[in-house]
């Protein structure tokens, strides 16, 4: 069996590495007539960036897409400067330099990649799939009896913050920046699922579809490790499987679908204030003007952060969205499950968790009502501040930075939710709700508990659940997601998971301060 995890591991770094080089290879040569479609496509007023183009970049072949960025970038930037010195604001391209070098590129793909998808989609995705699996699978039969023990997995470099995991740590950084920040480099990511992006919508494949095709195989392949590490608990096993569907059915197929049938691209399990964009002004033009399905689509999205989430989250708990539903955190509960043990259970971690998630929140509202002031009073300022420039960096720090680099960039260092704990504004708006009008709680048998630890230890939200265990008492926390690994992880059986009145609940930190005064009177009567 060992050996056919080896042979696993290997057919996965060969195909992790040719995906890892492909960004760096490729031959592109862009003709007049895919130039000239870009610039059609994309509505380009500007004739000094055509111009540069034709003469730096049309019909001349660049191996390696480096190159032609350049071009690219510089000509849009000569022209964009040029415009605004000259007042001419109705040609300046608002459009990215690296998201034009991106779309250019595209259009200019030639050579075996280009001519050989599905082959190159094999090498790539396919082989990193089949040896992700063999890797997987034949735990099996190592695992043994059920049941998850303090099994060494603070003695292993991969989940120990050792050198495989600082490698995965840079690893996954550096495909979110590039992601991010470089999509041109993604291109011939794209050329390897274009088949599968036009049969869904028709339409070749972007860099996003690249980031939701990927996400969706990562956390299907990783669910597999769940039922298998987890097959013991039939919690665990349903809630996998609904992370799964809502992942691979609400967030990327129904989407691409409906872009076929020319509604717009929406996800319907998305939230607001997660889903930030949702209010700003170019998406609710574009659901205004899409008829029916728009309104559709603004209606719910409104009735989902005002009306549902409040009532699920009084029933159930922030589990109904955070582990059950979220995107965000159907990865960290497959790809992050490695590492969830690294999460900080300090103080002072606490103390950054409650301001910083609030502090998002309240960034997130408030970038809101400006945008919504800016929407139907016609302005682009709200008390002398460009609502766009707002915008511009909430996308910039939270968007991208908070929730992408950092938010599963770090997990081999810093644990599997670090954007769910810290920075997300859905799971501070839940929180409030869970933490003071919810039946959901984890009760405890103090009783049972054997203080093994296993409780505190996979704890991915930095709960420290063995002190309440120890003591007996309710767990209700607002940072709590639900995710049941402390129950289930539990030797004795010590912790449930519960939805009950309200009346019932204990208030854990006005308990753990009745505990300590009572015990300071116990000492200074005895003193």
């Amino acid at each position: 069996m060992k050996a056919i995890k080896y042979i696993g591991l290997l057919i996965f770094l060969i195909g992790l590495s040719i995906f890892t080089l492909l960004p760096l290879t490729g031959t592109f040569t862009l003709s007049a007539d895919n130039l000239q479609k870009v610039v059609t496509d994309q509505n380009l007023k500007s004739e000094i960036f055509v111009q540069e183009l034709e003469n730096t970049v049309v019909d001349k072949s660049f191996n390696g897409v480096s190159a032609l960025s350049s071009k690219i970038t510089t000509a849009l930037e000569n022209a964009n400067a040029h415009h605004r010195k000259n007042k001419e604001y109705n040609k300046v391209m608002y459009v990215g330099p690296h998201d034009m070098a991106a779309t250019l590129a595209k259009a200019s793909g030639e050579g075996f990649l280009v001519n050989n998808k599905i082959l190159m989609w094999f090498l790539t995705f396919g082989l990193g799939i089949i040896g992700a699996l063999l890797f997987i699978l034949p735990n099996v039969v190592l695992l043994g009896k059920k049941g998850i023990k303090n099994d060494g997995i603070y003695h292993e470099n991969a989940t120990n913050r050792g050198w495989i995991a600082w490698l995965v740590f840079i690893y996954l950084v550096s495909f979110y920046l590039l992601l991010y920040f470089r999509p041109e480099y993604a291109v011939n990511w794209t050329f390897t699922l274009d088949p599968f992006s036009q049969w869904l919508s028709g339409n070749p494949a972007g860099h996003w579809f690249v980031y939701g095709f990927m996400y969706s195989i990562v956390m299907t392949v990783m669910a597999v490790r769940m039922y298998i590490k987890y097959r013991h608990n039939t919690y665990q096993m349903v809630r996998t499987t609904s992370v799964l569907f809502f992942q691979i059915v609400f967030a990327f197929l129904i989407p691409e679908i409906m872009v076929r049938l020319q509604m717009p691209y929406y996800d319907f399990k998305n939230i607001f204030p997660l889903d930030y964009d949702f209010f700003f002004q170019w998406n609710l033009r574009s659901l205004l003007n899409s008829g029916g399905i728009g309104l559709f689509i603004l209606v719910w999205g409104i009735a989902l952060t005002l009306v549902a989430v409040p009532v699920l989250v009084y029933f159930f708990g922030k589990r109904w969205y955070c582990s059950w539903v979220c995107g965000c955190g159907g990865l960290a509960e497959t790809l992050g499950d490695p590492y969830r043990q690294h999460s900080s259970k300090s103080l002072f971690s606490w103390k950054v968790e409650r301001w910083l998630i609030h502090g998002v929140l309240v960034f997130a509202v408030g970038m809101t009502l400006m945008t919504l002031y800016s929407f139907f009073t016609a302005s682009n300022t709200v008390i002398g501040i460009k609502t766009q420039s707002v915008q511009n960096a909430y996308s910039f720090l939270i968007g991208a930075i908070f929730a992408g680099v950092i938010g599963t960039g770090f997990y081999p260092i810093f644990g599997n939710r670090v954007w769910c704990r810290f920075g997300c504004p859905l799971a501070a708006y839940l929180g409030f709700v869970q933490r003071f009008k919810s039946r959901f709680r984890i009760t405890t048998n103090g009783g049972q508990c054997i203080s093994c630890g296993n409780c505190s230890t996979y704890c991915e939200q930095g709960i420290d659940v063995r002190a309440y265990a120890q003591k007996g008492e309710n767990i209700v926390r607002s940072s709590c997601v639900g995710c049941g690994i402390c129950s289930a992880v539990c030797p004795r059986g010590v912790l449930n998971l519960e939805n009950g009145p309200l009346e019932g609940r204990i208030n854990p930190t006005e308990v753990l301060l009745g505990n300590d005064v009572d015990l300071m009177d116990l000492v200074n009567k005895k003193s």
